[in-house]
């Protein structure tokens, strides 16, 4: 098991991070354009293997219907996963208490991520933290803009709540996240750029890193993200998937633009 990092803060902190986000729907890789319309993207295991040898900095794996379904997230992939990538890497998807994170990190999870679960129960964070230490936990947060607010999300989007985008952050940041994972619903799959407003909003009163989600469709619109947000890592999915952006090339571009990396 890889020892994750908590990364640094702010500019001149360590590299920036490039990480392939792989959502899983009954076993398979799957993508679609603002949370809908999935299709087939491969395996999941078959392109972990792949980004790690690319040279991706970390994996995330996010079983998206796990908690729509009410089952857990499939312990059989993270094992898959272990034996073939030596990189970190992230699952997400049903997990609702410490024992379901427990069986995930024993079974070769380097860090879990919890979104719905966490706002239902607040004290889901503290929880984790304690237990295994806030380097192990990343808050997925799938956030929308509904009528000047930004509102988050939960189940992969289908369900709107009450909560305010950037209140909730804060509260997951002083019970324990040791991460955020940022998704902007509105930018998701449309390949039109990141939501650098909201995250440099963000950015600018965290202490723990923010994982920018959402919107990446080219090699600029991750040199944006990094020199307009300072966020401490770019999570993208199709633009990887389907071969449009090749991570070390992606890597040499931003070493040109002065973006510190892992090359």
């Amino acid at each position: 098991m890889h020892t994750p990092s908590l990364g640094g803060r702010g500019a001149g902190s360590l590299a920036k991070r490039i990480i392939p986000c792989l959502d899983v729907k009954e076993g398979r890789t799957v993508k679609g354009v603002n949370f809908v319309d999935l299709r087939d993207a491969g395996d999941p295991v078959e392109l972990a293997y792949q980004y790690s040898k690319q040279g991706a900095d970390e994996l995330v794996f996010l079983d998206i219907t796990a908690t729509h379904e009410r089952r857990k997230t499939m312990v059989e992939l993270v094992k898959a996963v272990a034996r073939q990538v030596n990189i970190p890497f992230t699952i997400g998807g049903g997990i609702n208490e410490i024992s379901d994170a427990e069986i995930l990190l024993h079974s070769g999870a380097d860090k879990i991520s919890i979104n719905s679960a966490a706002v239902r129960n607040p004290g889901l964070i503290n929880q984790l933290a304690a237990a295994f230490g806030r380097q192990f936990v990343v808050v997925a947060i799938d956030t929308k803009f509904v009528d000047g607010r930004n509102l988050v999300h939960l189940n992969g989007g289908r369900i709107a709540t009450e909560f305010q985008t950037e209140q909730w952050i804060k509260e997951a940041e002083e019970r324990g996240a040791g991460e955020i994972l940022l998704t902007s619903m509105d930018h998701d799959g449309t390949k039109g750029g990141f939501d650098n407003g909201l995250l440099k909003k963000v950015n600018d009163t965290l202490s723990i890193p923010l994982i920018a989600s959402g919107g990446a469709g080219n090699v600029q619109h991750f040199i944006d993200v990094f020199q307009h947000t300072d966020v401490d890592a770019a999570l993208a999915a199709s633009v990887f998937h389907y071969g449009e952006i090749l991570i070390p090339s992606l890597k040499e571009e931003l070493k040109k633009h002065q973006i510190e990396v892992r090359l």
